[in-house]
């Protein structure tokens, strides 16, 4: 063999299997949407993963992710939602609210949509009914803003002299006139005045305490919102700074030094996510698969901060509590 054939056939040889890489088909995307941020929801997404690996499916092994995070500005989520249709993802997961499972809706009515909300998703209009959905959206509902009228119970139970008590909402949130409507009935059945404060922002939250001050009131509840869960730290901070007995949904409050949490914990919900959309990649229809309804309902308390408010928790909370914070 002449020395220039056989320098051309080593060429050959090395561009084979750069040239097989290649043709490999590419893996199949799926597209993560969240209207939370990357930094809070780490023990979420790593349920959600472990859905998937349960399934079989690992990222990077034989499915890609592609994530947006709207970081608590819902106004960013049509337009992250339309990226990920533009992006050909070949399903797109919306884990923590109703209103990023709409913006999804509204980009796209053929690629499948798994969500995880805290809301009824008929009544939110995401599906027709929980046995058959229809359409191309399915998923996961924990169904903690039904929850409210209960927490108001539970904050009453901690401040029984209460007459005057606040509720703080993000106007942003589909959720918040639902919220606000079932709280206000729970409080005129207990002879308490409801005043509803609304923040959507940092700065909001800011004012929303400052006016809490100026109200009066005996305790405050904060709504169900993703914005508000990405701010777990900080709004417990100011309730204890305000000296506020202030009751949330998200366990991250109390662990963060908020005195009552009062929710269904969404971890193995996420899980349940996972294996939803594994079993949509491996062919099943989203309007097959019914909405799974999951109701794990957890009391947390932290009695420290109670001690630093002044406030003695009844026994029978503490007794059954699931979590307690000495």
């Amino acid at each position: 063999m002449r020395r220039r054939e056989f320098i051309a056939g080593l060429g050959s040889a090395a561009a084979w299997p750069v040239a097989a890489r290649a043709q490999q088909p590419a893996l199949p995307v799926i597209g993560y949407l969240s209207s939370g941020s990357q930094g809070i929801s780490g023990e979420r997404l790593r349920m959600f993963l472990r859905g998937l690996s349960e399934a079989g499916l690992s990222e990077g092994k034989n499915i890609a992710i592609e994530y947006r995070w709207a970081e608590g500005q819902y106004d960013r989520l049509p337009r992250l939602a339309a990226d990920l249709v533009d992006r050909r993802v070949r399903l797109i997961v919306v884990p923590d609210s109703v209103v990023t499972a709409r913006a999804a809706k509204a980009a796209t009515s053929t690629i499948p949509v798994v969500f995880g909300i805290g809301a009824d998703p008929v009544k939110s209009g995401l599906v027709t009914s929980f046995s058959r959905p229809g359409g191309n959206l399915t998923g996961v509902a924990r169904l903690n803003v039904e929850l409210e009228p209960k927490r108001l119970e539970l904050l009453h139970e901690l401040v029984p002299t209460a007459k005057k008590v606040a509720l703080l909402v993000n106007p942003a949130n589909p959720n918040a006139e639902p919220s606000s409507k079932d709280t206000e009935a729970a409080a005129r059945s207990l002879e308490i005045a409801l005043h509803v404060l609304k923040a959507s922002n940092d700065c909001d939250l800011d004012l929303a305490f400052g006016e809490f001050d100026a109200l009066g009131a005996a305790g405050l509840m904060i709504a169900p919102d993703p914005f508000f869960l990405s701010r777990s730290a900080r709004l417990a901070q100011l309730a204890l700074a305000h000296r506020i007995p202030a009751v949330f949904q998200y366990r991250e409050f109390v662990a963060a030094v908020g005195i009552l949490s009062y929710a269904g914990n969404p971890m193995d919900s996420y899980r349940l996510i996972g294996r939803y959309t594994a079993r949509i990649l491996g062919g099943e229809k989203p309007s097959d698969l019914p909405v799974q309804q999951y109701a794990n309902i957890e009391l947390m308390l932290n009695l420290k901060t109670a001690k630093a408010l002044g406030l003695i928790i009844p026994e029978r909370l503490v007794a059954t509590a699931d979590e307690v914070i000495q």
